[in-house]
Formats: structure tokens, sequence, C-alpha cells
């Protein structure tokens, strides 16, 4: 039986869409292939970023210094033809050195004097906020207002942020002395946690060769800012299967521990579990995720590729797991293996 309600109703793909997937498909090869250029290895972690980016979505990534992260993100926005601000956050940081704020201007010709809105770095299309656990939590809060509805509020006015508008925000897993951790709220507003990990022997001997040249590598421009808008909507227009979506709400259900489906090890480790924003990210990154591989049939192993990005930080584990050892990532890693992939047949 059909579904009455309009938002649910399935949109046939048009020979438009099909191409564009096919035109995504391609432009993500030709972008790895400039942003390998620049960044050497780390080659997942490009595509988990152009993932969240075609689906709209925020990033968080942790890793420690000197691991390329504000270079990759700079190099993806050389890419794409965006405009790239990076804010370095410091615990006397102001939520107007991010927002913007107002000034006094005089008008030398006649004297009146008015209120001129000078904005701040959150006015760009890729904006890497860095080390945003060392700044207060107002300050964060300002940041993650703009990051939730695109816009800046200042002096009663509202001013709109440019589209495409992407945050990825950093952490650094050592020296949390002095810190503001996100609290789990905050944390749920970003779509992907992408974890960074040191590049392989090999690739470090190409880093070492390679930046300690004096040579300035070209980036060529694939996208602009237009066409991922259009790839964005194009995204969210992928159809998805009755089976694809409840394995994304048995995923998002079994990290749950006050939830009859749920597995023992979630009930014996788990204080708080996902969200229903999970698995709306959970369907979303699989639908980025089939996109940028160039096809238009998302399936649950699209759904399983982004589950440890979507899930690991939204399941908070209580002292049991802590006093074991046992990590939010090591749980969803278990769950994948636990929760089965529904049948296609029972939906048809």
């Amino acid at each position: 039986m059909a579904s009455k309600n309009p938002l649910l109703a399935a949109t046939a793909p048009t020979h438009d869409d099909l191409a564009a997937i096919q035109h995504l498909g391609q432009a993500r090869q030709r972008l790895k292939a400039e942003i390998a250029k620049i960044i050497i290895g780390q080659e997942q972690i490009v595509d988990d970023l152009l993932t969240a980016i075609f689906a709209r979505g925020h990033c968080l990534m942790i890793g420690v210094p000197g691991l390329a992260k504000t270079l990759m993100v700079r190099t993806i926005a050389r890419a794409i033809d965006l405009e790239f601000n990076r804010i370095q956050f410091t615990p006397d940081l102001m939520p107007a050195d991010i927002t913007g704020s107002e000034i006094i201007e005089e008008d030398r010709a006649s004297g009146v004097r008015q209120f001129r809105f000078v904005k701040g770095p959150v006015f760009a299309n890729i904006l890497l906020a860095d080390e945003i656990n060392r700044t207060p939590p107002k300050t964060q809060a300002a940041l993650l207002q703009a990051m939730q509805e695109l816009q800046v509020t200042s002096g009663g006015r509202t001013y709109d942020l440019p589209r495409p508008f992407f945050v990825l925000a950093t952490q650094n897993p050592i020296e949390q002395e002095g810190t503001y951790p996100l609290p789990e709220a905050q944390l749920d507003r970003f779509m992907f946690d992408i974890r960074i990990t040191y590049p392989k022997p090999e690739e470090e001997r190409e880093i070492a060769k390679a930046t300690t040249a004096d040579v300035e590598v070209p980036v060529a421009k694939v996208l602009t800012g237009q066409e991922i808008l259009e790839l964005q909507q194009i995204v969210r227009r992928l159809p998805i299967s009755d089976h694809v979506a409840q394995y994304a709400v048995d995923l998002a259900r079994a990290t749950r521990p006050d939830d009859e489906t749920a597995p023992d090890i979630t009930r014996q480790y788990v204080q708080w579990g996902a969200g229903t924003r999970a698995v709306q990210y959970l369907v979303l990154g699989a639908k980025a995720r089939a996109a940028v591989a160039g096809e238009y049939n998302v399936c649950c192993a699209h759904v399983r590729s982004v589950a440890p990005l979507v899930l690991r930080h939204r399941v908070i584990t209580n002292f049991h797991a802590e006093a074991e050892g046992i990590s939010p990532e090591r749980l969803v890693q278990d769950l994948l293996q636990r929760v089965p992939e529904p049948q296609a047949a029972a939906y048809a």
C-alpha cells in the first residue's frame, strides 16, 4: 500500500539525475587525483570528507597534530573552488570573533554615524574549526548555532551564510588539560566522527621527500560551488528501499540499552545510545556514499560503510566499559557483526 505522506512519495529517477550521479562519480576520481598532488595517502579520509560534503553534513575530526588536517581541507576547498577559512580556537575566543560584530561607521560627507556589520570568518563555504574543545562553551555554541541554522543574527538582523556550507572541527586527543569537551548534545550535530591516523611507512617516506622540496604544485578546480549545491540536492533525491531504511533503524536501535531489540553487549556496556538523528545520517551517508561512487542504488553495504562514522560519537559507554577498556568504536564494530540485514523480499 502506497504511503499517503507526500514526503515519502517515491520519485522516479530522471535521465538528468542519472547523468549527474555518473558525473559525480567521475568528478570524485578527478578530485582525489588533484588532492593526491598535495596529500599523500589518507584516501579513505578524503572519501569520508567528500561523502559528508555531498550529504550536506558537518564533520568532527580527531587526530594528533601534524597529520595535515588543515592542508587536506584547504586542498579540497581549492579543488572544489570554494572559499576556505580557518579559526584557531583558544580560551579567550569570543562568539563575535566567529560570527562577526557591528562597528560604528561615520559618513564623512554627512557626518552621520551608523552601525555596519563586519562578517566574521564563519562566512565561508568551508570552515576549519581547529581544536574546538579549547574554547569555552559559549563560543562553541555560537559556531554550532550557525551550523544548525545556516544563519548569523547580530543587532536584530539575520545574515545568511554562504552555500554550500561545511564545517570541519578538529580535536586533539592529547593534552586535555584546560579544554572544554563538547557535550553529547553538541556532538550530535556533527554527521561524521572521523579518526585520522599516522600514515603508512612508505607514505611517510614520500611525504618527507615531497614536502621538503621547493616545488609548488597547482591544484585544478574540478567542481564549482553551484555544482556542489545541485549534486547535494540529487543525493537527497536518491530513492532508498524499505529494507535498507530498516537496516539503518535496526543499527541505531541496537545501540540503545533500553530497547527490547538491544543485544546483551549493549545492555552491559552502553549508558546512552544513538538518537533518531543517527538514523537520518545513516541514510544520508549511505546515499552520499553511493553517489560519490557513481551508483544510483543505495544498499545495506553503503549503510555499513558509514555506520562507524555516524555512531561512534553517539554511543555513550558506562563505567563497566571504561573499566574493561571497551570503546564505543569496538561496540559499533561488534553491532555490525550482530545486527542482520533485513531481507528485501520481506518488503516487496
